[in-house]
């Protein structure tokens, strides 16, 4: 009986699942959130889905995050937001540069966890809210 773990071709099947798995997670990170459909109505709907930053499009409504003026601030000409407890600073390209619609500061991060290494996040889209 033939061993095929033992075949030279052992290796190149592992790593061809291993991209294929790790592209189907990310594929699935891609999606918007609004499974649901409470959004759809939404008259700033199109606005949130038009939005992107140097990093890419920022998804949608559904996929923002609204934060208090507790949990992000401006130093120096650049932003920083508080995630999960923890400060991270956002990248100058993620910094949205027209009008807000909604009023509220908004981010939009992106987060990266694996059983091996503790969260990374990624900040895809910032935008400041309403000043007063």
């Amino acid at each position: 009986m033939r061993n095929y773990l033992e075949s030279p071709w052992a290796g190149v099947v592992a790593v061809l699942l291993g991209f294929a798995i790790g592209f189907g997670l990310l594929v699935s990170y891609a999606y918007p959130r609004d499974l649901d459909g409470r959004y759809a109505a939404s008259p700033l709907k199109k606005w949130f889905d038009g939005l992107a930053s140097g990093k890419g499009p920022c998804c949608s409504d559904a996929d923002g995050t609204a934060l208090s003026d507790v949990d992000w601030e401006a130093k120096d000409g650049h932003y920083r937001v508080r995630i999960d407890g923890a400060w991270w600073l956002v990248p100058d390209e993620a910094v949205l540069k027209e009008p807000n619609l909604s009023q509220r500061t908004m981010v939009w991060p992106i987060y990266y966890r694996s059983d091996l290494s503790p969260v990374r996040i990624e900040i895809r889209c910032f935008i400041v809210g309403a000043q007063g």
